[in-house]
C-alpha cells in the first residue's frame, strides 16, 4: 500500500481574484492536522485570515480549536460521496484501497473545483489543478451508479467523477458545465425506493416561489433517471471563487459535537458577525419555517453556510432542502428552533421562538401564513414542471410537504 502524505500546501483565491496563491501547509500530527501560514503569503498586503477565529494571521503552526482539523479546512474536503469515490479510484488503480485513509489524502486526490476558495497541493510553488475530462450528464451518471455497484472505473470516467469528488453530501452528484454555468448534478440512487431527487426539485422550486433565496435548479433525465442540476454560486465568473464556511464551523463546533448546533445559536452569530444582521434573521427564520412544512428534517449545520471575506460573512443561498421520509406524524428538526432546546417540526413551535430572529409574532405569522398560501397554490404547477405522477404526488403532498403534525396547533 503506499504510504499516506504527511504534508498538504493549502492554496486560496483571494476576493476577486482570478488565479490562486498559495496561503500556508497543512502537518498532520498523528491524526491532527495544524496549518502554518506562508511567509510570503503574510506579506501580502492583500491577505486575508482563512477564518476567523481559527486562522489568524500569524506566524507559527495553529492547532485546531475543535477537533483535530480546523473547521475551514474540513469544509473544504470530501464528504461521504466524494470519500466512495475516491476509495473506488483507488480500488480501480491499484486494489490497495483502504477504508481508513488519511484525511490528508481525501484533500490532496479529491477534485480542485472544490466548494469554496480553496485547494490542496503537494507543491507551495506549482499550482497543479486536478481537473476532469469533460463528460456529458449520462456519462456522469453512469460512472455515479457503477460506484454505487463498486465497479471500478475507464480511466477518463475515472478523472471526470474525481473532478467533483470534493462536493460535499452522501448521495451520488457530479460537476458539470453547461457553456457558462458551473452546476452541480444530482443523480437519483440504486437504493432509493421513492423519487428523491424529483423531491428536492419539488422542495427548491417550491422555496424559490416563497421567496426564499435559492439558486436555480433544473430537472434532467439520464439512463432513464432523475438528475437534478443546480447552479453554483460559489463561482461568480471570470475566474474567481467565494470562500465558504459552513454553519458547523460558524458555531465553533466539530463533528462530534454537531449535535448541539442550534438555530438560535446560529442567528446570534448572524447578530454579531453577518452583514445585514436583521434581513439575514429573517431569511434564516423564513427557511426553518420552509424546512418544517417541506418536511426537510435532514437540515444539519453543514447544509446551511455563509461566503467568508476576510472580515465579515454573508449567508450563502440555501440549498440541499430535501423532504425526509416520514414514518409516523411526530418529527423533529437536527438543529433546535429555540434557545430551550425546542426542536419539533412545527410552525406553532416556530412563531413561539420567533423573538430569537428579532420577530414580532406577528411578522412570524406573515411568513408562515405567505409560506402556507404559496405552497399551496403553487404546488399543481410545480409538480407538473417535475412530470410528477399522480400516486408520487400523492406520496409527498401532506406526508412530506405540509403534514398535519407540521400544521397542529397554528391559528
Amino acid at each position: 500500500m503506499t504510504s499516506e502524505p504527511r504534508q498538504a500546501f493549502v492554496w486560496v483565491w483571494l476576493p476577486g481574484a482570478a488565479d490562486p496563491v498559495v496561503a500556508g501547509r497543512l502537518d498532520a500530527v498523528g491524526e491532527m492536522l495544524t496549518f502554518t501560514y506562508g511567509r510570503s503569503y503574510l506579506a501580502r498586503e492583500e491577505a486575508i485570515p482563512l477564518y476567523l477565529p481559527e486562522l489568524p494571521l500569524q506566524r507559527g503552526r495553529i492547532a485546531p480549536l475543535t477537533g483535530d482539523v480546523a473547521g475551514c479546512i474540513a469544509d473544504a474536503g470530501p464528504d461521504a460521496w466524494g470519500q466512495r469515490v475516491i476509495l473506488n479510484h483507488r480500488v480501480g488503480a491499484s486494489g490497495d484501497a483502504t477504508a481508513d485513509l488519511h484525511r490528508l489524502t481525501y484533500l490532496l486526490e479529491s477534485g480542485s473545483d472544490r466548494i469554496g476558495a480553496l485547494d490542496f497541493q503537494a507543491s507551495a510553488t506549482d499550482y497543479v489543478p486536478r481537473e476532469g475530462d469533460q463528460a456529458s450528464l449520462e456519462e456522469l451518471a453512469r460512472a455515479a451508479e457503477r460506484v454505487e455497484r463498486g465497479v471500478p472505473l475507464s480511466p477518463a470516467l475515472d478523472r471526470a467523477l474525481l473532478h467533483g469528488s470534493s462536493v460535499g453530501g452522501a448521495r451520488p452528484k457530479a460537476l458539470l458545465r453547461d457553456d457558462e454555468r458551473c452546476l452541480i448534478a444530482k443523480f437519483s440512487s440504486t437504493t432509493d425506493v421513492y423519487p428523491v431527487v424529483k423531491g428536492e426539485f419539488l422542495a427548491m422550486e417550491l422555496a424559490r416561489r416563497v421567496a426564499l433565496d435559492v439558486p436555480r435548479v433544473e430537472l434532467r433525465h439520464a439512463l432513464g433517471r432523475d438528475a437534478l442540476l443546480i447552479e453554483r454560486f460559489d463561482r461568480p465568473g471570470d475566474g474567481r471563487r467565494r470562500q465558504m464556511i459552513s454553519a458547523l464551523t460558524i458555531l465553533g463546533l466539530s463533528e462530534i459535537a454537531a449535535r448541539y448546533a442550534s438555530y438560535a445559536s446560529l442567528a446570534d452569530a448572524i447578530r454579531a458577525r453577518f452583514t445585514e444582521p436583521k434581513r439575514t434573521m429573517r431569511e434564516l427564520f423564513s427557511r426553518i419555517v420552509f424546512n418544517v412544512l417541506a418536511g426537510n428534517t435532514d437540515d444539519h449545520p453543514r447544509n446551511h453556510a455563509a461566503f467568508w471575506d476576510g472580515s465579515a460573512l454573508t449567508l450563502t443561498p440555501a440549498y440541499d432542502i430535501c423532504p425526509q421520509p416520514r414514518a409516523g406524524g411526530e418529527s423533529a428538526q437536527i438543529m433546535a428552533i429555540g434557545r430551550d432546546g425546542y426542536r419539533m417540526s412545527q410552525v406553532a413551535g416556530c412563531v413561539h421562538h420567533a423573538s430569537a430572529y428579532l420577530l414580532s409574532e406577528r411578522d412570524a405569522r406573515e411568513i408562515v401564513d405567505h409560506q402556507l398560501d404559496a405552497i399551496a397554490t403553487q404546488w399543481d404547477d410545480v409538480c407538473d414542471a417535475a412530470a410528477l405522477s399522480t400516486v408520487d404526488r400523492a406520496y409527498f403532498w401532506r406526508r412530506q410537504f405540509l403534514n398535519p403534525y407540521a400544521l397542529e396547533g397554528y391559528r
